[in-house]
């Protein structure tokens, strides 16, 4: 059999973490990247949509939610059903999760670690929050429900959970924790672990920081959807 070819590897650079631990007072060249538009927070802001209102048939709600998929692909979700003591939990194990040493990460997967148990429950609510979404997409759009569920059902979709850490930088100005990119998904569903302002949405050609709300999901459309 062929051997496949090689697409990339990674480099070896330092753990972030440890980065921290040196206190440095500028950041080191690898990680300087300068932004391709202005920042701006004086536009209107990131849409919010409530989910009871849409599970309650409003369509005024459901008119929001089309026009906002429209203009922004991006949204905060209130009153979105996962209990804040989830979430509350979650976030705490994730940042006690940060500070573990190597071998200890490599552990949380298994059965009755407490990290483990608290992303599966989360992740399973995550999943039936994005399914119920895509319900409210679909009507939106005025698609057959059944037509977004096929393009979704349980057979192809496919979940995934990605954890980032982002500690204090000597100098945010001349950073960009991750780079400018869409997401090649259907649907993303971010929680903030705290109320910084980080994430950015190109709009119009400028970025616009999202103010996080407290308990509040994050969602964007993806390439799919898009």
């Amino acid at each position: 059999m062929e051997a496949l070819p090689i697409l990339g590897t990674s480099l070896l650079v330092p753990s972030v973490q440890e980065l921290v631990k040196r206190s440095l007072i500028e950041v080191p060249s690898r990680y300087i990247h300068p932004v391709d538009a202005p920042i701006t927070s004086t536009l209107p802001k990131v849409p919010i949509i409530d989910m009871e209102i849409l599970l309650s048939g409003d369509q005024i709600e459901l008119e929001k939610l089309d026009s906002t998929c429209k203009e922004w692909g991006f949204f905060q979700l209130i009153n979105h059903g996962v209990k804040s003591s989830l979430l509350e939990k979650l976030k705490a194990e994730v940042k006690e999760f940060f500070y573990r040493p190597v071998e200890e990460k490599k552990l949380w997967q298994k059965p009755g670690d407490g990290f483990g148990d608290t992303l599966e429950v989360y992740t399973r609510q995550n999943k039936q929050l994005a399914t119920k979404f895509l319900y409210y997409i679909a009507k939106a759009l005025k698609m057959k429900p059944e037509e977004m569920s096929d393009l979704f059902d349980e057979e192809t979709l496919f979940q995934t959970a990605r954890i980032n850490y982002y500690p204090p930088c000597p100098q945010p100005e001349k950073v960009t924790d991750l780079h400018p990119h869409s997401d090649a998904v259907g649907i993303t569903i971010l929680l903030q672990a705290n109320e910084v302002e980080g994430l950015q949405i190109k709009k119009d050609g400028v970025y616009v920081l999202v103010q996080p709300l407290l308990e509040t999901f994050i969602v964007n459309l993806g390439d799919i959807l898009e």
